[in-house]
C-alpha cells in the first residue's frame, strides 16, 4: 500500500493567535517581535503585514518603515506553545504517527487511519475543520505519498490551503514548479543552476547527472531524487525517534545574536517538552546553522548527565552557537536538537544542578495542565530581547 502523508502547517501562527485573542487586531498588519520604536527583530508577521514586505528576522526598524501603521507586539511564547499543544492533540486523535517539526507544523502518516476516518483527503479536511472550529485558527494542508511532496504541497496555496498531489503523477505535478521549491536550493544554488538553463523541477529531474554534479557536487543525486518526487523517509513520532529536534528558517538572514538566543530558547523548550511527553532523556545536544550560501554546519556536545530540562538544553546550545559562529556570520536557519536518548529516570528530590531544573520544569508542566499554559512563563520569553549571558530566565 502506498503511504499517505499529510503535512499540516499553521498559517502565520504567532500573529494569528494574537489576532484571534484580540479581535481589534483582525484585518490589521500585526508584527510579533521587535517594537514600534524600531528595536529588536521581527519574529512573525500577519498576512496583512506581509503585503508590505515584512517577514521574520527583519529588523523592526525596517518593518516600521515599510508599514508605519503596523501593530507591534511582544512575543508571548507561552501562549503560542499552549496553542501548539492543542493543535498536536488534534493531530494525535487521528494517528499516533505524528512527527512535529516545530511549534506550528507536523507530518502525519495516516495510511493506517483511513479505515476509521476515510481517505487521506477526508482526514486532511477533518483536521482543518477541527482546528478552525475548536481553535479559531487556519492551517494549510498538503497530502501526498511522501514527506517532501506533502510539505511542498502545503505551501502552495497558503493561507488556508489544501493541496493534493495526485498519486502516480507526482513527478508530473511538480515538474513546472521553480527549482527553489526543492529542499536545499536557495538563492546561491538557484543562480548556479539557472546559469546552465535549469529553472524548473522537471528540468532538474531530466538533466544529465554529470551536469548537476558540476553545479552542486554531492547534492546532485539527492536533488534529482526529490525532483522526481521520491522520498522514502518515514514519519517518526517522538516516542520512537533516535533524536528530537526543532528548527526555524528565517525569511531574511540575521546576525542579531540576541534574537538567535531567544529563538534557541524557544526551540529548546519545545524539544524538552517533547522529550518529557515521550518519556525520554537526552545525553547529547546539537546545534544546526545554515548560512546565506546554504552551507550547513552542525555541532553537538555531550551533557554531563541526561536531561529533560529545556534550560539545560538551551545553555548548551547557546555555548555551541558561540563556538560555531564566533565571527557572527549571518544565519538563515537555526535548529536545536537532542540525541542519544534513554529511558527517563526517577528524579532525586534532593539533587541539585541539572535535576533541579528538571524538577522545576516538571512543576511548570503540572501547573500549566491545571491552570492553563500561560499560568507559568519564562521571564526571558516575556521580554522583547533575551537576557544577557548567564541569566536565561
Amino acid at each position: 500500500m502506498s503511504r499517505r502523508i499529510i503535512h499540516l502547517d499553521m498559517d502565520a501562527f504567532y500573529a494569528s493567535v494574537e489576532q484571534r485573542d484580540r479581535p481589534e487586531l483582525r484585518g490589521r498588519p500585526v508584527v510579533v517581535g521587535g517594537s514600534a520604536e524600531g528595536r529588536g527583530v521581527v519574529s512573525a508577521a500577519s498576512y496583512e503585514a506581509r503585503k508590505f514586505g515584512i517577514h521574520s528576522a527583519m529588523p523592526a526598524i525596517r518593518a516600521k518603515r515599510l508599514c508605519p501603521h503596523a501593530v507591534f507586539l511582544r512575543v508571548d511564547m507561552a501562549r503560542y506553545a499552549a496553542v501548539s499543544r492543542q493543535v498536536m492533540q488534534i493531530l494525535g486523535d487521528v494517528t499516533p504517527l505524528v512527527e512535529p517539526i516545530s511549534l506550528d507544523e507536523a507530518f502525519l502518516d495516516v495510511t493506517g487511519s483511513q479505515a476509521l476516518f476515510g481517505d487521506a483527503v477526508r482526514i486532511g479536511r477533518l483536521l482543518k475543520e477541527r482546528i478552525r472550529d475548536e481553535l479559531s485558527l487556519t492551517a494549510s494542508v498538503g497530502v501526498a505519498p511522501n514527506k517532501f511532496l506533502a510539505k511542498l504541497a502545503s505551501d502552495l496555496e497558503k493561507p488556508d490551503g489544501f493541496v493534493l498531489v495526485p498519486e502516480g503523477r507526482e513527478a508530473e505535478f511538480i515538474a513546472p514548479l521553480p527549482i527553489t521549491r526543492l529542499w536545499g536550493v536557495g538563492p546561491a544554488t538557484a543562480a548556479r543552476l539557472e546559469a546552465v538553463g535549469l529553472r524548473t523541477i522537471g528540468q532538474i529531474a531530466s538533466c544529465p547527472t554529470t551536469l548537476l554534479q558540476a553545479q552542486v557536487g554531492n547534492q546532485a543525486e539527492g536533488l534529482q531524487q526529490l525532483a522526481r518526487g521520491l522520498d522514502d523517509r518515514p514519519v517518526v513520532p517522538d516516542q520512537e525517534a533516535k533524536s528530537i529536534s526543532s528548527e526555524t528558517t528565517f525569511a531574511e538572514d540575521t546576525d542579531d545574536v540576541d534574537f538567535l538566543h531567544r529563538v534557541l530558547l524557544e526551540l529548546a523548550d519545545d524539544v524538552a517538552w517533547r522529550l518529557r511527553r515521550a518519556g525520554r532523556l537526552a545525553r547529547t545536544v546539537s546545534l544546526k546553522l545554515r548560512f546565506p550560501d546554504f552551507t550547513t554546519l552542525s555541532r553537538d556536545a555531550t551533557l554531563p548527565e541526561p536531561t529533560i530540562a529545556g534550560l539545560v538544553i538551551y545553555e548548551q546550545a547557546r555555548a555551541l552557537l558561540a563556538r560555531a559562529n564566533p565571527r557572527g556570520r549571518k544565519v538563515r536557519l537555526v535548529g536545536c536538537g537532542v540525541s542519544n536518548l534513554t529511558a527517563e529516570r526517577q528524579l532525586n528530590l534532593f539533587e541539585e544542578g541539572p535535576q533541579r531544573a528538571e524538577r522545576a520544569e516538571r512543576a511548570m508542566d503540572e501547573l500549566r495542565s491545571r491552570f492553563g499554559f500561560g499560568a507559568v512563563r519564562r521571564a526571558a520569553l516575556l521580554r522583547e530581547r533575551p537576557p544577557p549571558p548567564g541569566d536565561p530566565g
